[in-house]
C-alpha cells in the first residue's frame, strides 16, 4: 500500500503556510504601538495602553451572514471581509470603545489561495478603517464540510474604554435627540429576504441600477463608523448609541433606551437609498416588515442632548458621515413601543 498524506486527504499544509506569508504584509499595515508579536505565534500578545486609567475591556463577535452565498455567486470576495470587521467594531463602538485587535476564522473545505488572500485583504482594510489591529486568526480546511469554492467567516474584536466613560444610555431623558448615520446599503444584514426577492423577481444582478449594476449596490460593504465617533467623543457627551444591525432601527434602538423612555422617529427626516425601494417593491414588502429587518439607510444611531445636537451633527458631517436629526427622545406611554414611528 502507498503512504497516503494530509494532503491525500484533503488538506494542503502548504497552501496554508503560503497563506499566512501572503497575510503578513497585509496584518503589519494594521498595526498599533500596542502589539508585541506579530501573525505566525500560537498567540499575540497585546499590552493596554497606558493613556487609560481604568480600561475596560469590550469584546464582540459576529459573521457576514447569508451575504456569503451572493459572494460566492458572483465571486466577489475582496469586501466581505470589510463587513466583517464593520460588523464587530460598530458594535463595540456603541459603548464608547476604541477598537484595539481583530482576529478572524475562516473555514473551508479547499483553500484557494486567491480567493482566501482576497478576503483578508478585505478584513485588513476594514481593520485600517477601524484603527484596530489585525492580530491573527484560524484559516481551517476541512474536507467535506463544504461545498467547493464556499467558506464561512467569524471575526472577533476587543476594544477598551475608559470605566467612566462607559456609554450605556442610563442617562438618556425626554427631550434628547436622535440623530442617524447614513448606512452604505443593507450592510450585512436582510441578506436572506433580500435573496429571496432577487429570486422573486428574476432579475440579473449585472442589470443597471442607478447608473451602476445591481450587484454593486447588493455587496456595497458594510460602513464602519469608528473613527467619526470616537473623534466626536473626545468633543461632545453622547448618551447612548446603537449599531442597526438585523431587526432595524425597531429592535437595536431600543437596546440603548432606558425603559421609562421611547424615541419617536421621523422616517421623512432621512433619504432612504433606492435599494430599499426596490426590495419593498418587487416583494410588496409590509413597512414594518421593512423596518424591523432592514436598516432602511441609517446605519448607527446617535443620542445627544438636544444642546449638543447641532454640534454634533456638525462634527460628524465634518468627519465625512451624512447624517440626520430623525427623532427625539419622549415619555413612553403606557404600552407603548420604544420606537414610535412618525
Amino acid at each position: 500500500m502507498s503512504s497516503i498524506s494530509y494532503k491525500d486527504a484533503g488538506v494542503d499544509i502548504d497552501a496554508g503556510d503560503a497563506l499566512v506569508e501572503r497575510i503578513k504584509p497585509l496584518a503589519r499595515r494594521t498595526m498599533r504601538p500596542e502589539v508585541l508579536t506579530g501573525i505566525g505565534g500560537f498567540g499575540a500578545l497585546v499590552e493596554i495602553s497606558k493613556k487609560f486609567r481604568e480600561p475596560v475591556l469590550v469584546s464582540g463577535t459576529d459573521g457576514v451572514g447569508t451575504k456569503l452565498r451572493l459572494a460566492f455567486e458572483l465571486d466577489r470576495h475582496d469586501t466581505v471581509g470589510i463587513d466583517l470587521v464593520a460588523m464587530s467594531v460598530n458594535d463595540i463602538l456603541v459603548q464608547g470603545a476604541e477598537p484595539l485587535f481583530f482576529l478572524d476564522y475562516f473555514a473551508c473545505g479547499k483553500l484557494t489561495l486567491d480567493t482566501a488572500e482576497a478576503v483578508i485583504a478585505g478584513i485588513a482594510t476594514g481593520c485600517e478603517q477601524a484603527g484596530c489591529a489585525l492580530i491573527g486568526g484560524e484559516t481551517a480546511e476541512m474536507p467535506g464540510m463544504y461545498p467547493e469554492g464556499e467558506y464561512d467567516l467569524a471575526g472577533f474584536a476587543v476594544g477598551v474604554v475608559e470605566k467612566s466613560k462607559v456609554i450605556g444610555g442610563q442617562g438618556i431623558v425626554a427631550g434628547d435627540v436622535v440623530l442617524g448615520l447614513a448606512s452604505s446599503g443593507a450592510h450585512s444584514n436582510g441578506y436572506s429576504l433580500i435573496r429571496k426577492l432577487i429570486d422573486v423577481s428574476g432579475i440579473d444582478l449585472g442589470s443597471d441600477f442607478h447608473g451602476h449594476p445591481l450587484a454593486d449596490a447588493v455587496m456595497a460593504p458594510t460602513r464602519i463608523y469608528v473613527k467619526p465617533v470616537l473623534s466626536l467623543l473626545e468633543k461632545l457627551s453622547v448618551k447612548g448609541m446603537a449599531h442597526i444591525t438585523g431587526g432595524g432601527i425597531t429592535g437595536n434602538l431600543p437596546r440603548c433606551l432606558p425603559q421609562g423612555v421611547a424615541a419617536s422617529i421621523d422616517q421623512a427626516s432621512w433619504t432612504r437609498p433606492p435599494l430599499f425601494d426596490w426590495l419593498q417593491a418587487v416583494g410588496n414588502v409590509e413597512p414594518a416588515e421593512m423596518l424591523r429587518t432592514f436598516n432602511c439607510g441609517i446605519g448607527l444611531c446617535v443620542v445627544v442632548a438636544a444642546r449638543d445636537a447641532a454640534a454634533a451633527m456638525a462634527h460628524l458631517t465634518a468627519s465625512g458621515e451624512t447624517v440626520w436629526r430623525i427623532g427625539e427622545i419622549v415619555a413612553r406611554p403606557a404600552g407603548a413601543e420604544q420606537v414610535i414611528y412618525l
